[in-house]
Parts: C-alpha cells; structure tokens; sequence
C-alpha cells in the first residue's frame, strides 16, 4: 500500500494525464505588438545632407526643365521647439539638356533657411523671412529686372511656399500610432501652366523597412478626386484646414516617401504629378534621397 502522499500525487499525475486535452492553457496568448508610432525626434547635433531633383515636362514641347539641389540641413533645441535650418551648398538647373545660369543659385546659396517648429513637428513660421530678398537686392545687376523674382523671394511667397512643403511632406504624420493601411490626407500644389493646382494627397502607410539609416516606415502617395458626400471625415477635415480650394480635375499623382521611425530621418521621396490643362499635360516629377548624417566637424571636412 502506498502512502497517503503519494497514492494522492499519483492520483493527481494519472488524472491530468487523462484529461490534458480538455485542460485550457494558463499561459496568456501572445499579445500583439502595438501599431508604431511616429513622434518627432530629429538628430540634434546632426547634419543632414539631402540631394533634390525636379523635372517639368510639357505634352507638345521638347525636352524638359530641370534643376538639382544639396541641401544640409540642422535642428536645434530652443526653449521648448525647435529650429530647423537648411544652407543649399549645390544648384543646376537646366532647360532641354543645357545648362542654364540664374540669379537663383546666388540667392539659393547666399541664404540660410531658418524655420520655426514646434516640440511635436507642426510648422511655424519662417525666421526672417526677408532674407531672401535682401540677398537677392545683392546679386541683382544694376539695371536688370527682377521683378519675378522680387515676387518670387517675397517674405509673404517664401512663407507660403515652404510652409506648404512641410506641410505636403510631414504635416499630421507626427505624433500618432499607425496602423498598416491607415490613410491620412493633405492637400498640396504646385505652379502649373502659369496657375497653382491644388490636389488632394492620399498617404498610406503600408509598413516598415530596414535601411542604411535603420528602421523606415514606408507611405504610398496617390491624388484623389473631388470628395463626394460619403467621403471620409478626415478628407473634409484636411480639404477645411487648406481653406476649401478647387481641387484641379484629372490630377493624377503617384509615389512613395520613406521616413525615420526611431528619429526624424527624410530618407527617401518620390512623387510623380500629372495634370492636363487647357488640352496639355504638364508632368511635375521630384525625387530626394539623404546622402548623409554626420556631426557638424565631419561635414566640413
């Protein structure tokens, strides 16, 4: 006769045995991973060196308008935002394969960009503003006319310009956890055919990919025609934050933008916009790529 003790332990063993399919597990599923998170960390301390190119192309006219940028960009921490600022070290431009000499290299490379953001990426404002102008006063030939590009370097222009480019590029992407597949919406233009055409850009975000420079999350890029009455909310809400304009019909766009997760990191932009207009059909094409991060004294080397 076996002991109390263990007659019950093997009575235990034998039961569990039994009965181990009908016996739920106690330990917890696996939870699944949280969506990430996008929050605005940019590289203070850093540089970051980006390469820009653009192209203009008209249906009916040879060749095309091109122009290329190097741009370093800075952040620095004051008083609770941040100040972003950005010297273009290169400019091309060319028309139909030549090369084409402009005031706007002067300006371009004369001038440091100083933008104003907030702790979590939103825009603020440009930090004088009129430097431009000023520099372009200095460049300027006695005697030639620059009008364009008083208008163009204009305090009001530039602010309207690059406020909209961070907007189109960043804005409402910051600060929020995304789920794959998740849209977001903004509204953008660009000077087409002597006018600005105003599209609505859809963002998707379809995932993360390693890079040279870490973990990215990855967003496709396509324009939307005008909303209808079963639009979603979030279309209203960015057509209402960009003033309600009149979107340009037929504008197709695509493309693709890779973005830091861990740190802000512009890691590579592509986009692609075509409209037609009065019969014709302008192509607009950009593409910028990061080249670089390093410590201001590496830079200068």
């Amino acid at each position: 006769m076996c002991a109390l003790r263990s007659c019950f332990l093997l009575l235990l063993v034998a039961s569990a045995a039994a009965c181990s399919h009908n016996v739920p597990s106690l330990m917890p599923e696996p939870a699944a991973p949280p969506p990430p998170r996008l929050e605005f960390r940019p590289p203070e301390g850093s540089m970051l060196t980006e390469t820009v190119k653009s192209s203009l192309r008209r249906s009916g006219a040879p060749g095309a308008q091109e122009a290329q940028l190097t741009t370093v960009t800075g952040f620095t921490r004051e008083q609770g935002s941040w100040l972003l600022t950005q010297r273009v070290t290169g400019a091309r431009y060319s028309r139909d394969g030549s090369p084409v000499k402009t005031l706007v290299d002067d300006v371009l490379t004369r001038v440091t960009l100083r933008v104003r953001l907030a702790a979590d990426g939103t825009y603020v404002r440009v930090e004088d503003p009129e430097a431009a102008l000023a520099a372009l006063k200095q460049v300027a030939p006695a005697g030639q006319d620059v009008s364009p590009l008083e208008r163009f370097f204009s305090p009001d222009a530039l602010e309207a310009r690059t406020r909209a480019e961070w907007e189109v590029k960043y804005g409402g992407l910051y600060g929020r956890s995304l789920d794959q597949g998740q849209h977001l919406y903004v509204v953008g233009t660009v000077p087409l055919g002597g006018r600005e055409v105003a599209y609505l850009l859809e963002r998707t975000f379809t995932g993360t990919v390693t890079t040279e420079y870490g973990e990215a999350m990855v967003f496709t890029l396509r324009c939307l025609g005008a909303p209808g009455e079963d639009a979603p909310e979030a279309v209203r809400e960015a057509l209402r934050q960009a003033g309600n304009p009149e979107l340009a019909p037929g504008v197709e766009c695509e493309g693709e933008q890779l973005l830091g997760r861990i740190r802000f990191l512009p890691v590579r932009r592509g986009f692609t916009l075509r409209a037609t207009l009065d019969g014709e059909t302008w192509t607009w094409a950009t593409q910028s790529a990061l080249e670089s991060v390093q410590a201001p004294e590496e830079e200068q080397r």
